[in-house]
């Protein structure tokens, strides 16, 4: 599951999706976590707009040893593209709720557990890609989003068995446009060949880094 992704510089992004500036956008973090803030582009008024919003949408679980207390929400940084019909379809049946992200690269982690490294896949034809997301105003944290994802490449199996949608510029318009029937086309794996891997030897935790969601829904 995608927990650490890196944006696209902001004057590219604006460059390469003929975007502008929303009202919500102020320069975030490089490098974004699940519940810190980052950059979609969405429609608006049939224009692409670049905003600032929290990586998850809120989900507050309940407490396994007393149900009716329900716990701190936290962030679904993930939704699993076979659920876009069920658990998500309030959001992804409307185009208004849809989005691209802007990415220039996003992070698995790799390893044993205690061991376990960085390794990040960015597209190389594409040094700013745009993954598939939906986004919602939510009570808890205002203007959220989350990526969609879809199996990975059978190559890539040993990164991790699932993959950010990753969609080129031809299919953007579909993405934010079209019926959620005509979407499904997406839920395939990207080419690995048109990737690419850097497994890293970085720690995959740091005493610096903040706390994850980690939550695929």
């Amino acid at each position: 599951m995608c927990n650490r992704a890196e944006r696209g510089d902001t004057q590219k992004v604006l460059h390469l999706f003929g975007a502008k500036l929303g009202a919500r956008f102020n320069e975030g973090p490089l490098i974004v976590h699940p519940k810190e803030p980052g950059s979609v582009i969405r429609l608006q008024g049939g224009k692409m707009v670049l905003e600032q919003m929290t990586w998850g949408f809120p989900v507050a679980l309940r407490s396994k040893r007393d149900p009716s207390v329900k716990l701190k929400p936290k962030p679904v940084n993930n939704a699993r593209f076979d659920k876009l019909g069920t658990f998500w379809k309030r959001w992804a049946i409307e185009p208004r709720n849809r989005c691209l992200i802007p990415t220039a690269r996003f992070a698995e982690a790799v390893g044993d557990k205690g061991r376990m490294t960085e390794t990040w896949l960015s597209v190389k034809a594409q040094p700013i890609f745009a993954w598939a997301g939906l986004w919602t105003d939510s009570d808890e944290w205002g203007t959220c989003y989350t990526g969609v994802m879809t199996a990975n490449a059978i190559e890539l199996a040993d990164i991790h068995d699932r993959s950010p949608v990753i969609l080129d510029p031809e299919d953007w318009a579909t993405w934010l446009n079209a019926p959620l029937d005509d979407l499904y086309r997406f839920d395939r794996p990207y080419p690995a060949d048109l990737l690419d891997v850097d497994r890293t030897d970085a720690p995959w935790f740091k005493r610096s880094a903040p706390p994850t969601g980690d939550r695929l829904i």
